[in-house]
């Protein structure tokens, strides 16, 4: 299990975006680095730290960051 600071923090190092620039809010079809490569390397990360194996189609859903921890259920916290 991971906090959503945890998961954003993450998420930043996947996308090699600034640190603090991820609050959750942001539509992954506004981030430029939010790419095919950076969608394996978030399956990769996700699977790794959470043990958690998401589809590529179920990642495809995901309008936003927060869709991306709804995908995640009970693995994030606060």
């Amino acid at each position: 299990m991971m906090t959503k600071q945890e998961f954003f923090k993450e998420l930043e190092e996947v996308l090699e975006v600034d640190a603090g620039s991820i609050t959750g809010d942001e539509l992954l079809k506004d981030l430029p680095e939010w790419d095919s490569l950076a969608v394996l390397s978030f399956i990769a990360m996700v699977n790794e730290k959470l043990d958690v194996n998401l589809s590529a189609d179920r990642l495809a859903k995901a309008k936003n960051v927060g869709d991306l921890i709804l995908l995640l259920g009970n693995k994030i916290s606060g």
